[in-house]
């Protein structure tokens, strides 16, 4: 919980008051899952049910001592089954989110946009990573890093609609500006390249309202999108460059190399959510830190209050 963490905390923090949110937990079968299930039900964030083998479960409980009495068990008999048997918990109307076990993301999303039995909406379903980056002021959502491969410009006007809703639903007071960049290579618009295009006609969208909510610019180079100095150099007069908190990259590589390189290199942690399904989904990995597992718990909490209070937020 130490300053490098501040940004976190404050999600965290905002989340004590409120109850804490029915979590179907998708078979968590090994250590880290389990116990990331276990902490964050201790802090209050969620009421986990843990859908998988019950013996597994409890053997794996055992052998680290990790404690989960009176936590609700749901027996599934295997991944596929318990990918299954969690999204039927969402539609019982049992859980308001669902939290990725020791199982593949591929097979959480398979149960979750099947047409009959799963938790599709109108919108694109896309991922958001909410990175607490140290040294910079705000925390950054950068979309879309594990679901969309390669978006074309229909996709990406619900993955920035979902990326703006999240910056609202994070918010804990008055509503704030979300700024969003359209990243690119350059911050001119190029014909040879299509992700300047695509930026361009993003925020002419957003001019006549086909996205709301937020102030959009692009396309913008990482630099002047998060950095004023830069933005100034380059002489672009903006509200958002130098300023953006959410960063739309052009496709799921640049994305997930960006988020891996700010990890890695810039000693940030990343909370990570899909959003654009009825309830949000954590998606977490072996790699994350505790805190990162905790605010990505935080973060959907938030999601889902605004879900049921009935306010405009994603899906």
């Amino acid at each position: 919980m130490s300053q490098r963490h501040e940004k976190y905390q404050r999600l965290i923090d905002a989340c004590r008051a409120l109850p804490p949110t029915p979590t179907a937990v998708v078979h968590p079968c090994d250590e880290s899952s389990l116990r990331g299930a276990a902490e964050a039900a201790s802090l209050g964030l969620i009421a986990p049910i843990l859908v998988g083998p019950r013996a597994r479960i409890e053997g794996l409980a055992a052998e680290h001592g990790i404690d989960i009495g009176g936590l609700a068990l749901e027996e599934a008999a295997h991944s596929h089954d318990s990918a299954e048997r969690a999204v039927a918990l969402v539609r019982e109307g049992r859980a308001e989110a669902l939290m990725k076990g020791s199982l593949h993301t591929d097979e959480v999303m398979a149960a979750v946009v099947r047409r009959d039995t799963g938790l599709r909406t109108s919108r694109r379903i896309s991922h958001c990573f909410v990175m607490d980056v140290p040294g910079h002021a705000d925390a950054l959502i950068i979309t879309d890093a594990a679901i969309n491969i390669a978006p074309g410009i229909a996709e990406k006007v619900d993955i920035v609609q979902n990326a703006i809703d999240l910056a609202h639903a994070l918010q804990p007071g008055p509503a704030q500006d979300v700024r969003v960049a359209i990243l690119s290579a350059m911050e001119t618009v190029n014909p040879a390249v299509p992700s300047t295009i695509e930026a361009a006609a993003l925020c002419k969208m957003a001019d006549r309202g086909q996205i709301t909510g937020a102030i959009l610019d692009g396309p913008l180079a990482l630099d002047n999108a998060i950095d004023l100095d830069s933005a100034r150099i380059k002489k672009i007069e903006s509200p958002v460059a130098g300023r953006a908190n959410v960063l739309v990259v052009p496709d799921l590589e640049a994305g997930n190399m960006l988020a891996k390189s700010l990890t890695f290199l810039a000693d940030a942690d990343a909370a990570g959510i899909v959003l654009g399904a009825r309830v949000p989904i954590i998606l977490t990995s072996r790699a994350d830190s505790v805190m990162a597992r905790l605010a990505s718990c935080a973060v959907a909490v938030l999601v889902a209050r605004v879900r049921r209070e009935g306010r405009k937020v994603v899906g």
